[in-house]
């Protein structure tokens, strides 16, 4: 049990930062695609960067590794027709250094980082878990948020409000989706990630149970056209929501249901998902390892602790 739960917390971002080296990443294409009124998806290396830009400068959501920062540049470049390549606003939806790993380098060139408060607190004491050898160290000052909020907040922004609202414990307990009300676009960090299995970082307060009612909650809300920006795969809409919330319902209804019936995690997770969702493996979560998330969120067992 130990060993399947330890390669499922290896893919916590400290150790997914470990498998992508400067060198590999700086040759990362760093690709644009428009979705709606200001707002372009930028994919490289990591999660997806939503970005606003227009009269008043650029607006990004989530930044990616360090390495892509020239890439990044260049594309905002292009966006912005030369006018500039600096965001004056950077949002992060959560603290995994794939999502964050060029706050540094930005908050040094005057960017304004804004994120929950949750997020500051873990960028500054990172993580370390001892008995299972991943240490994220703290990250410097200069990539830690400087506006943080509790609930949510309000950008106005190239003649649109952009809203940010935290959502309670689910993919971590810092999560928060994105809203560009003019354009109807919708950033939602890991909260989703398409027809793939997510993570679902327990030692940073994550909660299988949690992630689906948030996901539930936003089916409830969502705006009929929106566009979806999942945090790793393609844009989306409602639809592909609505598939994503039928797996974590269907995953916690099996597993739910084998812990009752007294079935191990070893038994969970022979007996695997339903063959519907086979192509849902990807190369971050395999099938046994978001079953042995499943398995330890739902039975109440606690990651080692973190700081």
């Amino acid at each position: 049990m130990k060993k399947v739960l330890l390669s499922a917390l290896l893919l916590l971002p400290g150790a997914a930062l470990a498998q992508f080296d400067p060198a590999s990443l700086a040759k990362v294409p760093v690709k644009a695609t428009p979705v709606a009124g200001n707002v372009t998806l930028l994919e490289g290396a990591g999660g997806n960067i939503g970005v606003s830009a227009g009269p008043d400068g650029v607006l990004i959501v989530d930044d990616q590794f360090e390495p892509l920062v020239p890439k990044i540049r260049e594309a905002l470049g292009k966006l912005t027709k030369g006018k500039t390549k600096k965001p004056e606003y950077v949002l992060n939806t959560h603290w995994h250094f794939d999502h964050t790993g060029s706050n540094a380098v930005l908050g040094r060139e005057g960017s304004t980082i804004v994120a929950h408060k949750h997020v500051r607190t873990r960028l500054i004491n990172g993580l370390d878990m001892a008995a299972l050898k991943i240490k994220i160290p703290p990250a410097p000052k200069e990539a830690l948020p400087v506006i943080t909020y509790d609930q949510g907040i309000s950008i106005f922004f190239n003649g649109e409000e952009i809203q940010v609202t935290h959502l309670p414990a689910g993919h971590t307990d810092g999560d928060s989706i994105v809203y560009f009300t003019g354009s109807n676009v919708l950033h939602m960090g890991d909260l989703y990630t398409g027809d793939k299995y997510p993570f679902i970082d327990l030692a940073s307060g994550g909660s299988l149970e949690g992630y689906l009612r948030n996901v539930e909650q936003v089916l409830q809300t969502l705006p009929a056209g929106v566009k979806i920006i999942p945090g790793h795969g393609a844009l989306s809409g409602r639809e592909g929501l609505e598939n994503f919330a039928g797996m974590l319902r269907d995953t916690v209804a099996l597993v739910k249901g084998k812990i009752a019936a007294g079935k191990t995690l070893e038994q969970v997770t022979a007996e695997g998902m339903p063959e519907k969702y086979k192509s849902w493996e990807n190369e971050f979560i395999r099938q046994d390892q978001w079953l042995a998330i499943a398995y330890q969120s739902l039975s109440g067992q606690k990651p080692d602790a973190a700081k």
